[in-house]
Order: structure tokens, then sequence, then C-alpha cells
């Protein structure tokens, strides 16, 4: 029995293993047929994809470190292919979990900050201290500096994790109430939910897009 709403997105089967959790792979299911076969017009439609975020990227990164974008695109893809198949019915999003969102953001910001302060370290603690700040406020911008660039990797974390649980939430809260609405008002929650459906696709691109955009500038701030 369910305690609270909250469980129903749990990672767990109805015989004591987390196999949820496989549908994190479900997308290397759809890659080998669009890249290795003969092209077609969703193989055209990626690479054009790629092609404007490894611009866009390599905008964002500077004139270093070019091929670091490789890294961000893979990231923008694989959470853009577990929000989506989040939004398929009994399909687990792994996404919408800090244990997943986190062991992105921590391993990304670590290595960010491990190379900035053994290669950069003038240019880390300058960083610290925003230009044109008054003597005075300098300890003050230190620790806030200090503190707003420890919570990132959290900050990533818990905005992917509630932008996917809640549009799933609130799809659950209006789902549960279909059983004892008369037939009208069944109609309209079907469309209801079907713009929520549509609303979920443009959350489920733009929060992987934020995601990858935020990990990009934090990087070009080490170099």
């Amino acid at each position: 029995m369910m305690t609270n709403l909250f469980s129903s997105f749990d990672p767990s089967t109805s015989f004591g293993l987390s196999l949820n959790w496989l549908s994190t792979f479900l997308g290397l299911m759809f890659i080998p047929s669009m890249f290795w076969l003969i092209p077609s017009r969703w193989n055209y439609l990626w690479i054009k994809i790629t092609n404007t975020l490894h611009l866009e990227f390599k905008t964002l990164i500077g004139p270093f470190h070019q091929g670091s974008t490789l890294i961000f695109i893979s990231l923008f893809t694989m959470i853009m292919f577990n929000n989506f198949l989040g939004l398929f019915p009994y399909v687990f999003t792994s996404s919408s979990h800090m244990s997943m969102t986190l062991a992105l953001a921590l391993p990304l910001w670590l290595s960010f900050m491990v190379y900035g302060w053994i290669n950069n370290t003038i240019h880390m603690f300058a960083h610290l201290v925003p230009q044109g700040t008054p003597p005075v406020l300098m300890p003050f911008m230190v620790c806030i500096e200090t503190i707003s660039n420890v919570i990132r990797p959290g900050t990533l974390a818990v905005r992917l994790a509630a932008n996917m649980i809640a549009g799933h939430l609130l799809m659950t809260l209006l789902g549960n109430t279909g059983a004892s609405l008369p037939l009208v008002l069944i109609n309209l929650l079907i469309i209801v939910q079907l713009l929520l459906l549509v609303l979920e696709s443009a959350v489920a691109i733009i929060q992987s897009y934020v995601f990858a955009v935020l990990s990009t500038l934090y990087s070009s701030e080490v170099v």
C-alpha cells in the first residue's frame, strides 16, 4: 500500500529488485538504428542539433578546451533521453531522483574545482572578489561567493529533479481523480492531460539544456 503520494515514484518493483533503474539505459536501444544504419531524416536532424549545441557550447567555454563540448553534448543527450522516456507509461523516470542528478552534477563540479585550483589558483582566488568591490565588503563577498560556489552541484541536481517530478506529480494527481468524474469532465481532463504532456515534453528538453549550459558556464570559470 502506498504510504504517501511520492512513494509512487520510488525505484522499486513487485519482486523487490530496483530494476527500474535500467530505464536509464533504454535510450541506447534507439541510438544504434539512428547512427549506424542508412542515414535517415532522424540522423540528419540529430547531426543538426549536435552541431548547433557544439557551436553554442564552444562560445560559452571560450578559446580553450574546445573538445570539451562533446562532454556537454553527451550530457544533454543522456538527460533528454531519460526525461522523455519518463513520459511513457510505466517507465521509471531516473532523472527525477537526486541520486541520479547529484551523481551527474557533483563529479562535474568537483573536476572543475580540482582543475581550477591546481592550474589557475590566482584566477580562482580572483573569482571570490568581484571587480569593483569596496575593501570593507571584501570579506563578506568572499564568504558569499564561496557559499554560492559550494552549493552549485546541489542547485543543479535539485533544479532538474524538482522540475521533472513536479509535472509527473501533477499528472498523477489529475489522473487519480478521473475515476470519480462524470463523462463531460473526463473529456476535459483528457484535454488537460494532453496539454500537460506537451508542456512536460518542452520541460524535458529545456531542463536538459539548462543543466548542460550551466555546467558549461561553470567550466568556463576555471580556465
